[in-house]
């Protein structure tokens, strides 16, 4: 039976009326055929501002899976959540624009989420996007070794300096910074910049944090690699380890160009990988500090364990547990319970502007294995055991 059970610790800060609304709107994205269809409908409406659906987007989706509109409007979320040892990780969730301007303002914004968060151990984190800093297809040339023309090489130099300048924010302010991960086609070029930002601001502890995805191949080998670069030049790691989030897409674009699946063969294998990082992290905690962005009860208390076994305490400053918000409330209260470092992935924006996320986060959640299924036997448990209370 799993210790992760206790429904009336999981939903302590959710009322009845909003447990019934959780509970339909995870019953209507069970099924990826109909959720596939609606994500379609729901874009296209959004994008040719229909302002009724946006309003039932507001109470719907963007209420379970966001903090708010703004950082400030957030703040609500990351007290309620602070109170239970769970800590936010504000993730400006615009995706999908690709120009100069927006990605400086981005730039911005999460300059202003390293100073919101510093001295604040409600926000342990602050994290970003590699494509919300430049182009996916500047990142492409990158890692292609492609000969780049005078304007993409300013291009680049531009990018570089956004992550450069938020780096050093970071390191100043003594906030982590974690850079999130990226397809395949451009991850290389994302670990090489983040390897660089590593080795300038990791000198006296991890402050600059990559993200490592589990379901991909060769990744215990760019691991070891990894800490061999840092042991040489004797600076910290720190890593945000995950499963993964475009398993169809990778190999779907595999199979149509013609070389190896990049991904691990079956969900076993990803998940033996994933316990192998586990293992990795914990051989090495004099150099490596982690955070296990997990909705896996196994691999969660997996870590829990290692962590007895080395008799390191609960709130052990280099380990940390996250969950996104809205996913996963029995293991993220129960760790924050317990006192581990537990966080929720907290995104915000305006709503039209994150629907796109959104989207994504439902279409994950549909082909991950027993996800929803999870969610909806654990909000049904809940709501029983408050009829009979």
């Amino acid at each position: 039976m799993s210790i992760f059970n206790d429904t009336k610790i999981a939903f302590q800060d959710k009322s009845t009326d909003q447990l019934r609304k959780a509970y339909w709107m995870f019953k209507a994205i069970e099924h990826p055929t109909l959720t596939s269809l609606g994500i379609k409908a729901l874009n296209f409406t959004i994008h040719n501002r229909f302002p009724l659906v946006e309003g039932i987007v507001r109470t719907t989706l963007f209420e379970q899976f966001a903090g708010g509109e703004t950082r400030e409007k957030s703040l609500q979320v990351v007290d309620k959540l602070y109170k239970h040892h769970i800590g936010s990780i504000f993730d400006y969730a615009i995706e999908g624009k690709e120009d100069e301007a927006t990605f400086d303002l981005t730039c911005e914004e999460i300059k202003h989420n390293i100073n919101f968060a510093e001295g604040n151990p409600a926000i342990p984190f602050v994290v970003f996007k590699p494509t919300a800093f430049g182009r996916l297809g500047i990142y492409q040339e990158i890692q292609a070794g492609t000969e780049l023309t005078t304007s993409e090489k300013e291009e680049w130099a531009r990018v570089v300096k956004r992550y450069e300048n938020v780096c050093r924010l970071a390191y100043e302010k003594d906030v982590v910074i974690m850079i999130d991960a990226e397809e395949t086609w451009i991850q290389t070029a994302v670990d090489d910049l983040v390897n660089d930002m590593m080795s300038r601001f990791n000198q006296e502890k991890a402050i600059v944090w990559n993200t490592i995805q589990m379901y991909r191949t060769g990744r215990l080998e760019y691991l070891a690699q990894d800490l061999k670069r840092a042991t040489e030049g004797n600076y910290y790691l720190g890593y945000k380890f995950v499963r993964g989030a475009y398993m169809e897409k990778e190999r779907a674009r595999a199979a149509e160009m013609n070389y190896p699946d990049p991904i691990q063969p079956d969900k076993q294998s990803t998940d033996d990988n994933f316990n192998a990082a586990i293992d990795f992290v914990m051989k090495n905690t004099d150099r490596v500090s982690a955070f296990f962005g997990t909705h896996n009860e196994k691999s969660t208390e997996l870590v829990m364990d290692r962590m007895r076994d080395r008799s390191l305490p609960n709130d052990y400053g280099k380990i940390h547990f996250g969950q996104l918000y809205g996913m996963s409330d029995n293991i993220t209260y129960y760790l924050g319970e317990n006192k581990y470092n537990a966080t929720k992935y907290l995104p915000y924006g305006p709503v039209r502007d994150v629907v796109p996320y959104l989207t994504r986060r439902a279409q994950e959640n549909t082909s991950v294995a027993g996800q929803t299924g999870r969610e909806l036997a654990l909000i049904s448990k809940e709501l029983e055991r408050r009829k009979g209370s």
